[in-house]
């Protein structure tokens, strides 16, 4: 018995000790992670374009932008810098929840949460609720927006 007790506190004191050390990465410097742009793939670090004046950036891809694209540019230049750090770094959560927003299709069209909400009405609205994944948020306000726009399309031909 003493054996077994003796056994059990060892492994709870080793089980333990694993717990006590945790690796932190270093954090990430702008100047070192780098996107392609342009045609021809040139890299750029994020922290050359948080600073890139918009006529660099127009020669740099090729392309002459419209005072739309200019505004956005502008507004998601300012975001990144922001995330940057004064000293060059940013926290991954920063910048995964930066590119997670500009890349997730959040606030785009969502043809299937629309289909689910136009086509299946309220069961397609429980059904958009339940299912996981990186675009339920966008998929669950489409299927509302469906849902609502067929009751217009049914009020509309049965009433008229």
């Amino acid at each position: 018995m003493k054996k077994i007790i003796l056994l059990f506190t060892v492994i709870c004191l080793v089980v333990n000790s694993f717990a006590a050390f945790t690796l932190v990465a270093p954090p990430l410097k702008a100047s070192e992670v780098y996107i392609t742009v342009g045609k021809n793939g040139e890299k750029i670090s994020l922290l050359d374009l948080s600073r890139m004046k918009i006529k660099d950036l127009q020669q740099l891809t090729g392309k002459k932008m419209k005072f739309a694209d200019k505004i956005g540019f502008t507004i998601a230049q300012k975001k990144l810098r922001a995330r940057i750090n004064n000293d060059g770094t940013f926290s991954q959560k920063k910048i995964q929840k930066f590119f997670k927003r500009a890349g997730d299709g959040s606030s785009g069209f969502h043809l299937g949460g629309f289909a689910l909400g136009f086509l299946l009405g309220l069961i397609g609205v429980l059904i958009a609720y339940l299912l996981n994944d990186d675009k339920k948020s966008s998929r669950v306000k489409w299927a509302w927006l469906g849902l609502l726009i067929g009751v217009v399309v049914y009020l509309i031909v049965f009433l008229i």
